[in-house]
């Protein structure tokens, strides 16, 4: 008993034992009602439809292990009498872990908003889903930046030299990251101006896809076969980019060839007859089929309609019925397709056969 009496640092012996304890029964219990509480609030979430309790376990989740060591230690050195120096480098140690664990929270609250707030919005407004985003990349980055700044200045860092000095070092920074900034402003760019957002299908030189996110330095896209291309957002700004997602109407031209054989009083049934049939689909919109041409081996119409939608499903589903209706009007009244042939004249030479003789062969 007389040695848990002892004096040891300013404090019994006894007194340390219970610091030890308080250091390590505190962050243990907390670690514990921690998985317990995830665990039960997990099944409770599984049976729901709101996505509040799957934030909380999220939430609960993001709760660091060093924090509930740091939270333990503090506790248990409360209980001590230490130096001034030590008691400060408790608190600051407490304090820092405070912050990184406050970083980590306000990361995840950020991240549960903007999802859910783009989520809400993606269906009728994309745009602002789009910008949305953004800023939740930039709340991200103020959030981070405010807690390091205060993380210094409880270090002892003055602030406001660092600030200043900063300043001057940001020149030498933005030169040796020109292409990183230039792609962080074209970021910006994109999300200001808006020339594609979330979900619009794009075209740029030979690569085509559904725009999935637009990071602060590169933009993804899905593309058509399925793999991701990851593009820089300044050469995405650089570039010729067709975005079909933002199509009203789509412009339709196609042809068909007949043969030369063909009446005459047939040839002036086509237009009619491919009108007929183009105003006969829905979201349609006849403009003109004309005789073109005369190519060399068939007689050639050309129509052009729009798609009123910008669907491309719908555009094929449209073309392939007209293609389908053309067909049996043509075949109801013995219109013949056109194809490549070919008539070659043999001339006979002196002291040949007389007269001469034909071929029509296909190639």
């Amino acid at each position: 008993m007389n040695f848990l009496k002892t004096v040891f640092y300013y404090n019994p012996v006894w007194l340390w034992f219970l610091a030890a304890a308080i250091a390590a029964v505190i962050p243990l219990v907390l670690w514990l009602g921690r998985r317990f509480a995830t665990h039960q609030l997990a099944a409770i979430a599984a049976r729901t439809k709101t996505d509040i309790d799957d934030f909380i376990v999220d939430l609960l989740g993001r709760t660091r292990l060093f924090f509930l060591i740091f939270l333990g230690l503090y506790a248990g050195a409360l209980t001590l009498t230490i130096p001034a120096a030590a008691n400060r480098a408790v608190k600051t140690l407490m304090l820092l872990s405070f912050l990184l664990q406050v970083a980590f929270w306000g990361n995840t609250i950020i991240t549960f908003w903007i999802g859910r707030t783009a989520e809400k919005r993606i269906e009728k407004d994309s745009a602002t889903a789009t910008t949305i985003r953004a800023f939740g990349i930039l709340g991200k980055l103020l959030l981070w930046t405010v807690l390091a700044l205060l993380a210094l200045d409880n270090l002892g860092i003055k602030i406001t030299s660092l600030i200043a000095g900063l300043g001057i070092g940001g020149i030498a920074v933005a030169l040796a990251l020109q292409n990183v900034l230039g792609d962080l402003f074209a970021s910006l760019s994109i999300v200001l101006d808006k020339p594609f957002v979330i979900g619009d299908f794009i075209i740029l030189d030979d690569l085509l896809g559904t725009v999935e996110r637009i990071g602060l330095k590169t933009t993804r896209l899905r593309s058509l076969s399925g793999e991701q291309l990851i593009l820089s957002n300044k050469d995405l700004l650089q570039s010729r980019i067709r975005n079909y997602k933002r199509m009203y109407e789509r412009r339709v031209v196609f042809s068909i060839g007949v043969t030369y054989q063909t009446p005459h009083a047939k040839l002036e049934q086509i237009p009619t007859m491919i009108r007929e049939i183009i105003e006969a689909q829905e979201n349609t919109r006849f403009d003109r089929s004309h005789f073109s041409a005369y190519n060399d081996s068939s007689l050639k119409f050309e129509t052009v309609y729009y798609v009123l939608v910008s669907d491309y499903n719908a555009y094929m589903d449209s073309q392939q019925a007209i293609n389908l209706a053309i067909y049996q009007q043509f075949e109801e009244n013995g219109i013949e397709f056109a194809y490549p042939t070919q008539t070659v004249y043999v001339v006979p030479q002196k002291g040949g056969s007389p007269g001469g003789s034909t071929d029509t062969s296909t190639p």
